[in-house]
């Protein structure tokens, strides 16, 4: 399993999903199909199918586009989504497979919005896996909670996405990581991994480079909306619970001018 990130907009990804074996390919939000048939033409790929998170226009936007210039394409969202284009509705643990070696597995992660969904993808057996959390898992973050609650993010967040195994690898909607670990820092100025990534990503976006992928271990340790179970965490933002510490930290984010 390869994996292509495709920067799109100002700072969207999509990604393809390359089985090695087949070329087959899955694209990831292709808000600019053109953008991403490229990339796929340009490794010799057979696109079979569109994963898209949600419903909003920098993450659905392309799929009508996409189903014109690959007739028959499959377009998969969220159930309760109304995903724009999408030809085969998926909920929280439908599996879809391509290639020789991938299976895709959809996760309901509300909140964002009420029908977001994750796509878990695994391999073969020696690689680590994959996760598309869309705008619900951002690098040291998470997406706003434009269509739900604190209640369910920290279900999506936490539950969901953070019982999946620590080295799988976190693909993320946007580039928004320096400013994300900046207002992790506000929170936890001595937490010396979150200190050490930011640096990183500084350095990762200066030279171009994207900073994805993040794992789900590296998520635990430096993204303060991951670790609210912390009681040390829910003490610096006043609050008795990992929900109500999730909502505040939220709110203080929203509000926040780095």
């Amino acid at each position: 399993m390869k994996i292509h990130h495709i920067g799109c907009l100002q700072d969207n990804y999509s990604y393809l999903i390359e089985d090695e074996t087949t070329k087959e390919a899955a694209a990831v939000d292709p808000v600019e199909p053109e953008k991403v048939l490229e990339v796929a033409n340009s490794h010799r790929l057979t696109l079979k199918l569109v994963l898209t998170t949600h419903h909003h226009w920098d993450h659905a936007g392309g799929n009508d586009k996409m189903k014109e210039l690959v007739p028959g394409i499959k377009v998969y969202g969220g159930s309760v989504d109304n995903v724009k284009g999408c030809t085969d509705q998926v909920q929280n643990g439908d599996k879809i497979s391509f290639g020789a070696d991938i299976t895709v597995l959809a996760l309901h992660t509300p909140c964002h919005t009420k029908g977001h969904i994750s796509y878990y993808v695994t391999g073969k057996e020696d690689e680590h896996p994959a996760v598309f959390t869309g705008d619900t898992l951002f690098i040291a973050s998470c997406g706003k909670f434009f269509e739900g609650t604190a209640e369910q993010m920290y279900q999506s967040l936490n539950v969901t996405l953070g019982s999946l195994p620590k080295p799988t690898r976190v693909y993320c909607g946007h580039e928004y990581s320096v400013k994300n670990l900046q207002f992790a820092l506000t929170l936890e100025p001595d937490n010396l991994r979150i200190q050490q990534k930011l640096t990183w990503a500084q350095n990762q976006r200066q030279a171009g480079q994207p900073t994805i992928p993040s794992t789900i271990e590296d998520e635990m340790e430096t993204n303060p909306f991951m670790r609210v179970d912390l009681a040390e965490l829910q003490e610096k933002v006043g609050c008795k619970s990992p929900v109500e510490a999730l909502g505040e930290i939220r709110k203080r984010k929203d509000n926040w001018r780095g």
